[in-house]
C-alpha cells in the first residue's frame, strides 16, 4: 500500500479547521435552559412524589412514630367530695394546686440549676440533689418535684424554667384537702394523705363517697414537656359526692370552747362533750380534748386524732341511776314516793360496803335521785331480778355500738348477768362495772328526753326520722324527767346546770378511775348528763371530763357548767321556747331583742 503524505496533511488541516469553526459558533442556550427545565422538573417531581409518598402512604406510620416521641396520656384531676355541717357550711373542702415533676435524666443533665430550683420549690438544694441522683440511679423518668405547691411557688419554678430553658419540667393540676373548722372537728372530720385518701374519721367512713375518680386526657408536648395540643379526652373525671353531716358548726364551737375551758380549768387529762337533737336522733356537736389540727404537718401524738366520745370508754357512776329507777318504775317495783330507808349512810352487801357520802335517813325513790344516794338505788335494784336489769341496760344501748359507722368505735363493757354476784348487781345500779362511751350514754338519756323511744343516733343529717324501739313508756318518762329536774335544785347535785327561763334535768356521776391495778386514788371521771327542757326536751348532752386536777372533781362541779353554757346557747339557736317560772319575762326579753335586731 503506498503512503500519500499529502492527502493525510489535507485531512488534519480540515479537522482542524472545523473545530475553530466549532469555537467560534456562540453557544445554544435555548438547549441549556430546556435541559435545565427538564432536570429542574425531576428534581420537583421526585421531591413531591416522596413527600406524596410520606404524607399520604406512610401516614399512620409517620403518625405513630411521632406520637410515640411528642403524645402523652395526662391525668385530669377530680374534686373530692365536700363534707359540710347540717347547714350547708363546708367542713371539708378540695382547692386545685399545682403539682410539679421532672425528667430525672434531663434535669440531671442540667446540675448547675439546681440550686435555683431548690430555691424555687423552696426545699434544701442537697435534698432535691439526692433524689435526683436516687432516681437517676435507678433509671427512673419520672420524679415529683413537689406536690400540691402554692401558687407564689409554681410561679417561682416557672420563672426558672424559662430563665434557664430547662427541659423536661412540667406541672399538674391536683387538689389539696383544706379543713375550715380546724381543731373543732378534727376528730370528727378526720383527714386525708398526699394521695388524697381518707385516714381519719368522716374522711375514711366515707371514702367510696367522696373518693375523686380522675379522668384521662392525650395530648402532645413538646421537648420540654409543656403541652402544645389537647388530642382527646379518653375518660372524664367524676368528682365525689358530698357528705352533709348532722353537725352544727354554731354549736360544736360552744361546745368546743366550753369544754377546752373546763379541761383547762381543772388541769384535766381530756375530756369529751356530745349534744343529741332528741327527736331525730343526730349528733348536733361531738368535741373532744386535747384536740388537733387536721389542716397542720401530722406531727401531733397519735392519741389527739382519736374521737373520745366513741373510743373511749369509762365507768358513768351516779349517771346510771336514773335509768335504774326507770327500770324499776317501768316494773311496777317502785313509784315516785315509795321510802327508801338508807340509815346509817352504810349498806352490807355480802363481804361489801356500799356508802353514801352521808346518812342521808329515811328518802324517797326521787330524793334517791337528788341525793345521789348509793345505798338507796342500791336497794332499789335488789327489788328487781337481775335479768330485767340487764335487759333494761342492753335495751338502752349499753353494751353495744350505736351504729354511726365511725372507726375505731366501742361497744364498751354490760357483763351478762348470769355472772352477777350480789356485790356487782349493787354496784352496777350506781355505775360501777360496766364501761359506756360519752355517746353511749347520751343515747340512754335520750330514750328518757324521747317519752321511751330509743332512736338510732347519727352523725348525718336526716331529713326523715327513723322508726325507734320503745325501751319506757312515756308515763315512766316523763316521770324520771321530773325527778333529774330536782338534781338541778337547790336541793341537788347540779345546781350549777341552771339556765334561766329553762327547765333542765339530768345527774352528775363522779366515778373513781379504773386502771390495770385497781381503782386509782385521786383519780375521777366527772361527768354531767342532763337535757333541757323538761317540759318537752329537744336537747340532750353529756360532758365528761377525765382526770381533774383542782381541787374540785365532782361532775356538779366540772362538767356540768360546760353542760349550761352550751345547752342555753342550743335553745336559744333553735328557738325553743322557755318553760321555767320565768319564762314569760324571758320570752318578752327575747322578743324585744328580736324587734331591736330587725330596726337594726
Amino acid at each position: 500500500m503506498r503512503f500519500e503524505p499529502n492527502r493525510t496533511r489535507e485531512r488534519m488541516k480540515a479537522r482542524m479547521r472545523r473545530v475553530e469553526l466549532a469555537r467560534r459558533r456562540p453557544p445554544n442556550f435555548a438547549v441549556r435552559r430546556a435541559m435545565l427545565g427538564v432536570m429542574l422538573a425531576a428534581a420537583c417531581l421526585s421531591v413531591v412524589a416522596a413527600a406524596f409518598h410520606r404524607q399520604v402512604l406512610e401516614h399512620e406510620f409517620l403518625r405513630h412514630e411521632g406520637e410515640k416521641r411528642f403524645l402523652r396520656e395526662r391525668e385530669i384531676a377530680a374534686r373530692r367530695g365536700m363534707v359540710t355541717d347540717r347547714n350547708g357550711e363546708p367542713l371539708a373542702i378540695s382547692t386545685s394546686m399545682s403539682t410539679l415533676w421532672a425528667d430525672p435524666k434531663l434535669l440531671a443533665d442540667r446540675r448547675e440549676t439546681l440550686p435555683a430550683l431548690a430555691s424555687a420549690l423552696e426545699v434544701p438544694p442537697d435534698d432535691l440533689a439526692a433524689r435526683l441522683d436516687a432516681y437517676v440511679a435507678q433509671g427512673r423518668r419520672f420524679m415529683y418535684l413537689r406536690r400540691r405547691v402554692e401558687p407564689h411557688c409554681a410561679e417561682a419554678v416557672r420563672a426558672v424554667i424559662d430563665s434557664h430553658r430547662l427541659a423536661g419540667i412540667g406541672a399538674d393540676a391536683e387538689y389539696r384537702r383544706f379543713y375550715p373548722g380546724g381543731e373543732m372537728f378534727g376528730q370528727v372530720v378526720g383527714f386525708t394523705n398526699v394521695d388524697d385518701i381518707g385516714q381519719e374519721g368522716v374522711e375514711l367512713v366515707f371514702e367510696d363517697t367522696l373518693r375523686a375518680d380522675p379522668g384521662k386526657r392525650r395530648v402532645i408536648q413538646d421537648g420540654r414537656g409543656r403541652v402544645v395540643e389537647e388530642v382527646e379526652q379518653i375518660k372524664p373525671p367524676a368528682h365525689g359526692e358530698d357528705v352533709v353531716l348532722s353537725l352544727d358548726r354554731r354549736l360544736q364551737f360552744l361546745a368546743y370552747r366550753e369544754l377546752k375551758r373546763a379541761v383547762t380549768e381543772h388541769r384535766a387529762k381530756s375530756g369529751t362533750a356530745v349534744l343529741l337533737d332528741v327527736s331525730t336522733g343526730e349528733v348536733l356537736a361531738m368535741v373532744n380534748q386535747p384536740a388537733f389540727n387536721p389542716n397542720a404537718a401530722r406531727s401531733e401524738p397519735v392519741e389527739n386524732r382519736r374521737n373520745r366520745a366513741l373510743t373511749d370508754v369509762f365507768e358513768p357512776g351516779s349517771t346510771m341511776k336514773p335509768l335504774v329507777v326507770a327500770t324499776a318504775l317501768e316494773a311496777g317495783v317502785i313509784d315516785p314516793r315509795t321510802p327508801v330507808n338508807t340509815t346509817p349512810g352504810i349498806l352490807r352487801v355480802g363481804a361489801n360496803r356500799v356508802r353514801d357520802i352521808r346518812n342521808y335517813g329515811l328518802l324517797d325513790a326521787t330524793s334517791v335521785v337528788t341525793k345521789s344516794s348509793n345505798v338507796g338505788v342500791v336497794k332499789i335494784a335488789h327489788q328487781m331480778d337481775r335479768a330485767l336489769l340487764w335487759q333494761a341496760y342492753g335495751q338502752l344501748g349499753f353494751g353495744r355500738i350505736t351504729g354511726v359507722e365511725f372507726p375505731g368505735e366501742r361497744s364498751g363493757f354490760l357483763p351478762h348477768y348470769d355472772g352477777w354476784s350480789r356485790f356487782e348487781h349493787a354496784t352496777l345500779a350506781f355505775g360501777y362495772g360496766l364501761n359506756v362511751t360519752s355517746l353511749q350514754l347520751a343515747q340512754a338519756y335520750a330514750v328518757i328526753a324521747n317519752d321511751g323511744v330509743r332512736l338510732p343516733v347519727s352523725l348525718l343529717r336526716r331529713d326523715a326520722v327513723p322508726p325507734g324501739e320503745r325501751v319506757f313508756s312515756a308515763e315512766t318518762a316523763r316521770t324520771v324527767r321530773a325527778m333529774m329536774e330536782t338534781v338541778v335544785s337547790d336541793q341537788g347535785t347540779a345546781r350549777r346546770a341552771r339556765i334561766p327561763g329553762y327547765r333542765v334535768g339530768g345527774k352528775t356521776g363522779t366515778a373513781k378511775k379504773a386502771t390495770a391495778r385497781g381503782y386509782a386514788a385521786g383519780k375521777y371521771q366527772s361527768v354531767f348528763a342532763g337535757m333541757a327542757p323538761i317540759s318537752q326536751p329537744r336537747f340532750v348532752m353529756v360532758v365528761m371530763v377525765d382526770e381533774p386536777r383542782g381541787d374540785s372533781y365532782y361532775g356538779g362541779i366540772v362538767a356540768a357548767p360546760a353542760f349550761a353554757k352550751v345547752m342555753q346557747a342550743a335553745l336559744r339557736l333553735y328557738n325553743v321556747p322557755p318553760d321555767g317560772p320565768r319564762a314569760e319575762l324571758l320570752l318578752a326579753g327575747l322578743k324585744r331583742g328580736d324587734e331591736r335586731g330587725d330596726e337594726q
